[in-house]
């Protein structure tokens, strides 16, 4: 177990109250039953063209949908296009209200490639990934009824990360220099006050590329991973003060050869990190996953509860793990879902086929393509709502 962590910025040392029993009280009273937490309600948009490729969900429920509509011709593909749409969700509304993009019409051979970050109630930054557009985004803060141009140009720093941002880093999109290295990786916030990009001013303590989660967990800390500057061994390094300051701390026994990221899932006073690269055997992977860890100290200390094999599945995670009550442990991977009751230990498959699922972190909680259109969201992955986004028609 790895015991080691470094911290950056000023520690503000937690002061604990001790409450008073009450007069006349014999005994300490129980604590009350925690209130169990409701699966977040999002409505069903059928009615919408096509087919969404990012949904985006705000902490109050609402959201933004980007949605394609392609008409093929079998003959000439080149004569094909698709078009793109915006679909608006507001706070407590029943049902979706759509919006023209302002992503350009593609032709039938381009394909669909864009990038959605939902940046509070009716804020939303968006970015073509193909064309000339590439280096172009918009930024709406009235529902995706009126759309700026921007520019990925830094404007400025930021000390902090404000509540409904989210974060990038400055050798990866949107502002990775196209075939040029980047020797100094930064942290980069997405303001959703404009939705201009700016260089947050403390850098957590890794060295390499740095890999941030683009939003914040649920209980409001912020992880990114990283290298350990001593022994480029994977690290993680956590903020629980919107980015003022950062403590690392390097995984428990980690696969010394470079891999890629490291994802990161708080759960109920458990901390999971999923690290990822290229397996060191058996049949090689697209989404590989080489260990598992888990810490019950917010992160100071890990424990490697799986390590990935040759043949034993499972060998890929799409996404991020969603942790559960307890110890329990959702997976998705390629060859379908699997769930762990002890923290990661053991796996069992309970779904298969390919294309099963794909975790992300939004922040109205862990949003998992479950299908072609359809989509399951949960809050503390137990309860679990479902809906439907467009018709899947392309």
């Amino acid at each position: 177990m790895r015991k080691p962590f470094r911290t950056v910025g000023v520690l503000i040392a937690a002061v604990l109250i001790a409450l008073a029993m009450l007069p006349g009280c014999s005994k300490t009273p129980d604590p009350q039953p925690k209130e169990a937490s409701r699966a977040p309600m999002v409505p069903s948009g059928r009615e919408l063209p096509g087919w969404a490729h990012m949904v985006g969900l705000a902490a109050d429920g609402s959201g933004f949908a980007l949605l394609a509509q392609c008409v093929e011709d079998v003959e000439r593909p080149e004569n094909g296009f698709c078009r793109q749409y915006v679909a608006v969700l507001d706070k407590g509304a029943a049902q979706w209200r759509l919006r023209k993009a302002p992503l350009t019409e593609k032709s039938g051979t381009d394909g669909i490639s864009a990038d959605l970050r939902v940046l509070g109630p009716g804020r939303a930054w968006m970015q073509d990934w193909m064309g000339e557009d590439r280096h172009r985004n918009w930024f709406t803060a009235d529902g995706g009824r009126t759309w700026q141009a921007r520019d990925v140009k830094r404007a400025g720093e930021a000390r902090s990360i404000p509540t409904g941002a989210a974060l990038s880093t400055l050798c990866g999109p949107p502002t990775a220099p196209d075939g040029l290295e980047c020797p100094k990786d930064r942290l980069m916030v997405m303001s959703p006050d404009d939705g201009r990009l700016r260089r947050l001013s403390t850098s957590p303590p890794l060295s390499g590329l740095l890999h941030p989660a683009t939003y914040a967990e649920p209980d409001g800390s912020w992880w990114v991973s990283g290298e350990d500057p001593s022994t480029g061994e994977p690290a993680v390094a956590v903020s629980r003060d919107a980015g003022r300051t950062w403590t690392a701390s390097v995984l428990d026994g980690p696969v010394k050869k470079p891999g890629w990221a490291v994802r990161v899932s708080v759960g109920d006073g458990v901390v999971y990190a999923a690290e990822t690269g290229e397996l060191p055997a058996g049949e090689p992977v697209k989404n590989p996953v080489r260990a598992i860890h888990r810490s019950r100290d917010g992160g100071r200390t890990w424990e490697r509860t799986w390590t990935t094999g040759p043949d034993r599945e499972p060998r890929t995670l799409m996404g991020v793990l969603v942790p559960g009550k307890g110890d329990t442990l959702l997976l998705h991977a390629e060859s379908g879902t699997f769930t762990s009751p002890d923290g990661g230990r053991t796996f069992t498959q309970t779904g298969r086929g390919p294309g099963l699922g794909h975790a992300s972190t939004v922040p109205l909680g862990r949003l998992v393509t479950a299908g072609a259109c359809e989509y399951r969201i949960t809050a503390d992955g137990e309860r679990w709502t479902q809906f439907t986004i467009g018709t899947c028609e392309t």
